[in-house]
């Protein structure tokens, strides 16, 4: 790797032997996907995947310990995954035992290390960092060093910045040196696409499902997406975002993608169009036989896969606003159909802390908990991994929680139809 002179002397120990270890763990990263050199960071703030306090992540507490005691701070402020635990949100006493006396007992600690560091605000904990509500929104064009995959993959894909799939720590500590090894989607090569995925549905695909379906297929590949935009338009509005955001989670969740373009929308397929598309690219079509076949092969991995539902989850990753008055509005009107006042299973909306503060000021919050539905800003994932949720039957419109969890998938018509007493599930 080509280091500049700056780099070089970073990497010498100029500026402490702190910063010289961090350097080199960026080299050695680099050097192992053969990145030709580092490049600078443009983005103004940065995002942290690793946002719970586990017992048993020490060596991660001792190495944040290390960069504070050394005065290291991030170069950029930062926002951070969503915080694991809500006491409004259901458990029993053996679940509430096990999350707050033996798995995320660092919490709080850990909370302090973070704002020590340069989390931007106390409430900054969120998959969906890029949300107006939240403030960590990169330009097109900026190169960044995120980690989590739904957020990595939403910012390179509808915003058309630039970030590799990168590691938990890796991301601080390109933050903390401002730099970051270049090489996969970071450059023009890598960005290109390597499959032309078609939509041929006769109805609008369930994003969480279309998504699962091309991230199994493609894996970590970019994909070039033809035919979703007669569902789903050519204006990257507050549906079609929310829409690609759920779609993306998917794609890197059931698969490994960090990138993807669709035609006539995304701001790259619409510079460039199919010039993006990679010679030899392959070719995977989509059609309504093709989502069933793929949602039927799903494993329901409940210890009694007849059993009915005890919880149910909306918000992996993180509601947006315009979601959250959505789904207010359709509970309502299934309730009011099905003869009902409050949901017929515990259920749990999540959203990030400021979308949530946003929604709390209009009338649309006060209608959907009277519709019996909590609202939090945890991550469902980090919940549902208390090894006690595994015996429970907990169901979601999440494929993400799906792929990592015991949780069960449904489409949001079905989830909808369920927890308003409509059956099914």
């Amino acid at each position: 790797m080509i280091l500049t002179k700056e780099q070089q002397a970073i990497l010498d120990g100029a500026q402490g032997e702190t910063l010289a270890k961090v350097m080199k763990t960026l080299v050695m990263y680099g050097d192992a996907f053969e990145a030709e050199k580092l490049v600078p960071i443009t983005s103004k703030y940065n995002h942290l995947v690793t946002s719970f306090g586990l017992k048993v992540m020490s060596p991660v507490y001792d190495l944040m310990q290390q960069l504070l005691d050394a005065g290291v701070c991030s170069g950029q402020k930062f926002s951070v995954d969503p915080r694991p635990l809500d006491k409004n949100v259901p458990a029993n006493f053996l679940q509430n035992l096990v999350f707050n006396k033996f798995m995320y007992t660092k919490q709080d600690f850990y909370e302090g290390q973070l704002q020590k560091l340069g989390l931007m605000d106390k409430n900054a904990f969120t998959c969906t960092c890029y949300m107006d509500e939240v403030g960590n929104t990169p330009k097109k064009g900026d190169v960044l060093s995120w980690a989590e995959s739904s957020a990595v993959v939403y910012a390179n894909s509808v915003l058309g910045a630039r970030c590799n799939r990168n590691s938990g720590i890796i991301d601080i500590m390109g933050s903390i040196v401002g730099y970051v090894p270049y090489f996969g989607l970071l450059t023009d090569e890598g960005r290109k696409a390597t499959w032309v995925v078609k939509v041929q549905t006769t109805k609008k695909p369930e994003a969480q499902l279309l998504g699962s379906a091309i991230g199994m297929k493609v894996m970590e590949d970019v994909p070039y997406v033809v035919g979703l935009d007669k569902w789903i338009g050519t204006e990257l509005n507050d549906a079609a975002c929310a829409y690609l955001k759920d779609f993306g989670a998917a794609t890197a969740s059931n698969g490994a993608v960090g990138l993807y373009h669709i035609d006539n929308l995304t701001p790259e397929a619409v510079e460039l169009g199919e010039s993006l598309i990679a010679e030899g690219a392959k070719e995977y079509i989509i059609d309504d036989a093709e989502l069933e076949r793929v949602k039927n092969n799903y494993p329901v991995i409940w210890k009694n896969p007849d059993a009915a539902p005890k919880l149910c989850f909306v918000g992996c990753p993180h509601l947006s606003f315009e979601q959250l008055k959505d789904w207010t509005i359709k509970l309502e009107a299934e309730l009011k159909k099905n003869g009902k006042k409050k949901v017929t299973i515990s259920t749990v909306f999540t959203a990030a802390p400021g979308v949530l503060e946003a929604f709390e000021k209009t009338e649309y919050a006060a209608r959907l908990k009277a519709t019996g539905v909590i609202t939090s800003y945890i991550c469902p994932l980090m919940y549902m991994n208390n090894p006690l949720c595994k015996k429970m039957p907990v169901i979601t419109s999440s494929n993400k929680l799906r792929t990592y969890t015991s949780a069960r998938y449904y489409t949001d018509a079905e989830i909808l139809k369920a927890i308003t007493g409509g059956k099914e599930a």
